[in-house]
C-alpha cells in the first residue's frame, strides 16, 4: 500500500516508499532457509507493515516514526507488536522488548536519504534525533549501523548498491561490515519503485547479511557476484575503471597555468556522467585542469558518455569502465568522435581524420567487447 497520507517532502525525508509485493515475497524467499521456531522478526521502519507476515516466528515487531503509518499497519497485521518511535534513538533490544537470547531477523526497506546528494537537495532535512554512534550523512547507513547495535543475527533489507560498491560509503559502514557478511544480493532498479522513479534509475540491492565475526572487506565486495534476474550476475572485479588513468576531481591547486589549458567537468560515477558535461571551454571550481598527457583518456570518457544507452541500470553507481589494451586498438575512433563533437579540440590531437561510418563501426565493436553479456 502506498504511503499516501504523506506529502512529497515528508516522503523524501522519511524515506517512505511503497515496496512492490513481489519484492517483499523475494525477501522472504531469501530468508526462508534461516527461519527458526523461536525467533524475533523486526522491521524498524515498517511503514504500513508490508513485510510483517507470519512466518512462524515467536515475536513480530513493527516500528515507525510515523504515527499514521503505524495506525494503518495495526489494522492490517494481527499479532504484531507495534511501536510508534524513532528507531535510531536509544537503540537497544530492551527498547523493543526483544529477549537477549532471541535469534533476531531484521527485514524491510529502511529509509535512505543522502543529505550530500544533489537530487532533491532543496527539500532534504533530518530533524529527529539519532544516536551519536549511528549518525551519518545517509539515513540508510544509520539504519544498517542500528542492526548491529541490536545484535541482529540475520538482516534482509533493501538499500542502494552504492553503500557497498563505493569505497567511501563502504568505509562509513565499518561498524556493520566488521560483524556481518553478505551472503546474497539481488539487484533491482529504482524504477521498480514508482513513487521514487523521477530521476535516472540507480541500482538497489536486496541484500541478505548474516552475522559473522569475520566481517567483510571491500575486496570481498569487489569479488562478490550480485544476482540479476535472467543474467549471469554482476561483479565489480570483472572490469577495469578509468580512475586508474585520469584525475576525476579537481586538485587542491586546480588553477590553469597557461592560455591553452583544457578543462573537464568533475566526475563521480556513471549516473553523474549522464547528467553532467565532459569537456568545457571555461575554468570553474568544478572543472579538472587536464594533464594533456592523459588527454586521450578524457576523450575516451567523452565518447563513453554518448554510449551509456548500452549499459543496464546496475552500472549506474560504478566508475567509467575501460579495457586499456582494447582502447589502444581503437583509440583513433575515440579521438575522431570527440573532435567531431568538440571541434575546438582538433589542434590538440595528432591523428588523421577517420570516416564517420568507420568511427561508428569501430566504437560499436569496442563497446560490445567491453560490456560483453551486459551490453544492451
Amino acid at each position: 500500500m502506498s504511503q499516501a497520507h504523506l506529502a512529497y517532502e515528508s516522503r523524501v525525508n522519511l524515506g517512505s516508499y511503497y515496496t512492490p509485493p513481489e519484492i517483499v515475497g523475494t525477501a522472504w524467499e531469501m530468508i526462508a532457509p534461516y527461519l527458526r521456531s523461536q525467533m524475533t522478526v523486526i522491521d524498524s521502519a515498517c511503514g504500513y507493515g508490508d513485510f510483517l507476515k507470519d512466518r512462524g516466528q515467536a515475536i513480530t515487531i513493527g516500528c515507525d516514526i510515523d504515527e499514521t503509518a503505524i495506525e494503518v499497519a495495526q489494522k492490517h497485521n494481527d499479532g504484531v507488536r507495534f511501536f510508534q518511535t524513532n528507531a535510531l534513538c536509544d537503540v537497544s533490544r530492551a527498547k523493543f522488548g526483544i529477549p537477549e537470547e532471541s535469534y533476531l531477523i531484521v527485514v524491510g526497506n529502511p529509509p535512505y536519504n543522502d543529505k550530500t546528494s544533489l537530487i532533491r537537495q532543496s527539500i532534504k532535512r533530518v530533524d529527529f534525533e539519532i544516536d551519536d554512534d549511528l549518525a551519518c550523512r545517509d539515513l540508510g547507513i544509520s539504519f544498517l549501523r542500528s542492526y548491529d547495535k541490536l545484535g541482529a543475527d540475520l538482516v534482509c533489507v533493501l538499500h542502494p548498491l552504492s553503500y557497498l560498491i563505493k569505497s567511501t560509503n563502504f568505509r562509513l559502514l565499518k561498524e556493520f561490515t566488521a560483524n556481518y557478511r553478505l551472503i546474497d544480493g539481488l539487484l533491482i532498479s529504482s524504477w521498480e519503485f514508482p513513487e521514487s522513479a523521477k530521476h535516472t534509475p540507480f541500482p538497489i540491492v536486496l541484500a541478505l547479511y548474516e552475522r559473522d565475526t569475520q566481517g567483510m572487506t571491500y575486496d570481498f565486495i569487489r569479488s562478490f557476484r550480485f544476482r540479476i534476474d535472467g543474467k549471469n550476475g554482476f561483479c565489480l572485479s570483472d572490469f577495469d575503471y578509468i580512475a586508474g588513468y585520469v584525475d576525476k576531481y579537481p586538485k587542491k591547486k586546480n588553477r590553469p597555468t597557461y592560455h591553452d589549458s583544457l578543462f573537464f567537468w568533475t566526475m563521480r560515477d556513471i549516473n553523474a556522467l549522464k547528467r553532467n558535461r565532459t569537456f568545457v571551454e571555461n575554468y570553474s571550481t568544478n572543472t579538472i585542469v587536464i594533464d594533456k598527457q592523459k588527454l586521450d583518456y578524457y576523450a575516451y570518457i567523452d565518447v563513453f558518455k554518448r554510449n551509456l544507452h548500452r549499459l543496464p541500470f546496475y552500472f549506474g553507481n560504478c566508475d567509467v569502465l575501460i579495457d586499456d589494451d582494447l582502447f589502444k586498438q581503437y583509440k583513433s575512433a575515440f579521438i575522431s568522435d570527440t573532435v567531431r563533437h568538440h571541434p575546438f579540440l582538433k589542434k590538440h590531437f595528432q591523428i588523421g581524420p577517420i570516416a564517420e561510418q568507420q568511427t561508428d563501426s569501430e566504437l560499436d565493436t569496442y563497446f560490445k567487447l567491453l560490456f560483453r553479456e551486459h551490453h544492451l
